[in-house]
């Protein structure tokens, strides 16, 4: 019993030991803490869940300020509008600032911006071009989705109204006309607050700097913070990376090529597992771009005609076919007319991709060709057209040697007559039965001649 209490007395000293190792610097001081996250990419739901995870952190630690680096071209409005009730529910003051230099608070990160408890700019950045587009990247045209441009309009008035007419006059051009200005021209409009270098600038101009949180003021005590940088999760980066439309575009392409590998030569499941896990990765990023989904049925044309050609007579014209209609069907699906640019594939990376997979499909078709038609080299079929030694015989059977096999024989019917040891050639095999016919003196003279004419090579 006494050995089991020292165990776990140490165990305690050890776990204790390890906990001021590795307690969070910044709980250490007395200085007020600023954590700086980084909000750099589309405004999707990844990027929501690394900004709620950001506010929670900055809750949990008591910090005097949540400072947002943003730079985004866009994205969803839902998306969008989740990240503002949760920066104006937030209890820590949350400052977007939009950097570095040559960034954009563009579409939905205008309005990102308009509900920080401050804004800033860095110079020579942009915000504006608000207007709202389709799930297809397409103007709003219709009753129902002039409806979306005028409730995204109410939100940004409800956010600019705090800031001044012309901050308000600026947000409602920014959303109808797609209008969009420098720091400067934000700055003399009251849409932002500061226009800094960066945050150590930022933490000094907002020291002293009173903001409405919860509807209650609040001064901001920032000249001394320091600064705790928290970053993106593994998951949370990884999900970002299925909003880049490239990404998708080729894990969709691989996933493709791979279940087309799995179909021509059954029998693994490497492939035909990696596919499948590729395609299904791919149509959740999918969900979350702009995408018409239109060119799905092109792709799924290419993929129809690419296993018809592994059964059509004129193998490789299908595979052309298909190769046309993928690149078709890939550009339809992410670049349709009025999809964002940020959101837009490649066009050399479609093209060369639908290349690199109708060559290597060819290729496995013309290998599988081959291997269809090579001859048996293995079983008793391979021994037709080959030559053995009758052992027995009786009439029309008797008894052969294959190499070092003895099979039953009988011979076909316009055979010369077979007698012991005489050199027969198979014509058929049935069963366990070899159907033979006996070869002429003449029929393996050359044989004989070549193989007696054959010279030893001197050295």
């Amino acid at each position: 019993m006494k050995h089991t209490h020292r165990i776990f007395g140490l165990f305690l000293i050890l776990f204790a030991s390890l906990s001021l190792i590795f307690h969070p610097a910044y709980a250490q001081s007395d200085n007020p803490l600023a954590i700086i996250i980084t909000a750099d990419g589309p405004i999707m739901p990844p990027m929501y869940e690394y900004i709620k995870r950001g506010i929670n952190t900055a809750e949990q630690q008591g910090a005097e300020v949540l400072i947002i680096q943003l730079d985004t071209f866009g994205g969803s409005i839902n998306t969008m509008k989740d990240i503002v009730q949760i920066i104006r529910d937030s209890d820590i003051p949350v400052v977007v600032y939009v950097s570095p230099r040559g960034a954009h608070a563009a579409s939905a990160g205008t309005l990102i911006t308009l509900a920080g408890h401050a804004s800033a700019m860095a110079p020579e950045t942009v915000i504006g071009a608000a207007s709202p587009v389709t799930g297809q990247g397409e103007d709003l045209e219709t009753t129902e989705e002039r409806k979306v441009k005028e409730d995204t309009k109410a939100v940004a008035r409800s956010l600019a109204e705090r800031r001044g007419p012309e901050a308000v006059a600026l947000a409602d051009d920014a959303i109808e006309n797609a209008k969009a200005v420098s720091a400067t021209e934000a700055l003399n409009a009251g849409m932002i607050d500061f226009v800094v270098d960066n945050v150590d600038d930022l933490l000094e101009a907002l020291d002293g700097f009173t903001v409405q949180v919860q509807n209650e003021p609040r001064i901001l005590h920032t000249l001394s913070a320091h600064t705790e940088p928290l970053g993106m999760s593994f998951i949370e980066q990884l999900l970002l990376l299925l909003t880049n439309p490239n990404i998708v575009f080729s894990l969709l392409s691989l996933g493709i090529f791979a279940v087309l590998i799995e179909i021509s030569s059954p029998g693994g499941w490497v492939s035909g597992f990696f596919g499948v896990v590729s395609i299904l990765v791919a149509v959740y990023g999918l969900g979350l771009l702009s995408v018409n989904w239109f060119g799905l049925l092109f792709l799924l044309t290419a993929f129809v005609l690419f296993i018809l050609d592994i059964k059509a007579p004129t193998h490789g014209a299908l595979t052309a076919a298909g190769v046309a209609s993928f690149i078709v069907g890939a550009l339809v699906l992410f670049n349709s007319a009025g999809t964002p640019q940020f959101q837009r594939v490649s066009v050399p990376l479609v093209v060369g991709m639908g290349i690199i997979i109708g060559s290597l499909f060819f290729g496995i078709l013309l290998f599988a060709l081959r291997a269809m038609n090579r001859p048996i080299s293995m079983g008793a079929e391979s021994y037709i057209g080959k030559a053995g030694t009758a052992k027995m015989w009786h009439e029309a059977s008797g008894q052969v040697q294959m190499e070092s096999e003895l099979w039953s024989a009988e011979a076909v019917h316009d055979s010369e007559k077979i007698r012991k040891g005489d050199t027969v050639e198979v014509v058929e095999v049935k069963g366990l039965r070899l159907k033979v016919k006996k070869i002429k003196s003449l029929d393996i003279a050359p044989v004989a001649i070549l193989g007696a004419g054959r010279k030893t090579p001197q050295t």
